[in-house]
């Protein structure tokens, strides 16, 4: 199995419609360096990545490279988790949550 690190890719905003037109779900963490509670996330994110592999898409927005995605949502703080299903946001989830609450949201859409 290769490294944790290559399992939730970092994605520009360029590339985001069209990931959410590929994929069925697509869990989309927005975080930055900075932010202390968002490596508590992180890990959180690699677990989905692996449970969840084939059925869902997860990946990682940097909101100090991609503003205008992070306004265009409306968030304004940061860890903030967004589910998408067929390109709908289904699910927000704001702030650090247990496992089992990202995985039940994601159930649900399955």
């Amino acid at each position: 199995m290769s490294s944790n690190t290559d399992l939730v890719a970092y994605v520009q905003e360029s590339e985001f419609d069209t990931l959410l037109s590929e994929e069925k779900v697509v869990v989309v963490d927005f975080t930055a360096t900075w932010c202390g509670p968002c490596r508590l996330v992180s890990p959180l994110m690699d677990r989905l990545a692996e449970e969840y592999k084939g059925h869902v898409k997860v990946i990682k927005v940097d909101i100090d490279n991609n503003k205008p995605i992070f306004k265009k949502f409306g968030l304004r703080s940061i860890p903030a988790v967004l589910i998408f299903k067929d390109s709908e946001l289904a699910t927000t989830i704001i702030g650090v949550s247990p496992y089992e609450q990202f995985s039940s949201a994601i159930e649900k859409l399955l």
